[in-house]
């Protein structure tokens, strides 16, 4: 099933479930954002948000309200999430301070940059897990035990995060590819995994691979102010 969706390219990977707070100020998200605002009562509020391969999240000088896409400047990964529009508070110069949630995963099929002022794709969506299943819960829990130690080795307070870990393993799978310090490749990477045991597994790779890193140089490849926030209640 295919759908077409207002498009948000971002140097930032969104997970199903997690916030992403977005200061809007270009011109062409203003509208995006109208748009959104203006939909009728009951229609999902949501664009999708996929990370930049390439290029830059800021038009360059140019006409107003193109993208630039189709000249080669911004180039975008297969693989995205949907932002539902939760908050929008609009700003004394005319932008908005949004809140959204990560709800829906998908593959982009074709970009458009001409049909309106932002991108716009047509996207089929990815499966996600139904039901119980014996293999990802047993390997949520080892994701929780080898994500509780690498939390112990860049954060001086894992009381707070231990408590806050879902337990559910597909809400676990993304908050820990959110959290943890990896680069925009390795999220991406993750968020393209169309079942949970397979992201679990992935996770408990990479995992193993940062906590012997910062065993051996104390280093974390990421600030930890780039980190997502935790997952938003439905």
């Amino acid at each position: 099933m295919s759908a077409r969706l207002p498009v948000f390219p971002l140097g930032t990977v969104l997970f199903p479930g997690l916030v992403l707070p977005l200061h809007i100020f270009e011109e062409r998200y203003r509208d995006l954002v109208r748009h959104l605002v203006g939909l009728p009562e009951g229609a999902p509020r949501e664009f999708g948000v996929v990370a930049i391969r390439a290029g830059w999240e800021v038009a360059p000088t140019g006409p107003p309200g193109r993208s630039g896409l189709a000249g080669g400047e911004v180039t975008l990964h297969e693989v995205g999430c949907t932002a539902e529009l939760r908050q929008v508070t609009e700003l004394a110069e005319g932008g908005f301070d949004i809140v959204t949630v990560g709800r829906r995963r998908f593959r982009v099929v074709d970009v458009d940059d001409a049909a309106e002022p932002y991108l716009t794709a047509e996207v089929e969506w990815l499966p996600e897990p139904a039901g119980a299943d014996e293999v990802a819960d047993a390997l949520a829990a080892r994701v929780i035990a080898v994500f509780r130690h690498y939390l112990g080795l860049i954060r001086p307070d894992q009381e707070e995060i231990s408590e806050q870990l879902p337990e559910d393993p597909t809400v676990l799978s993304h908050l820990v590819a959110a959290t943890a310090a990896l680069t925009v490749a390795d999220r991406q990477q993750l968020l393209a995994i169309d079942d949970t045991p397979g992201r679990l597994r992935a996770e408990l790779r990479l995992l193993n691979r940062e906590t012997a890193l910062l065993r051996q140089v104390r280093a974390v490849p990421v600030p930890l102010s780039e980190l997502a926030g935790l997952p938003a209640p439905n």
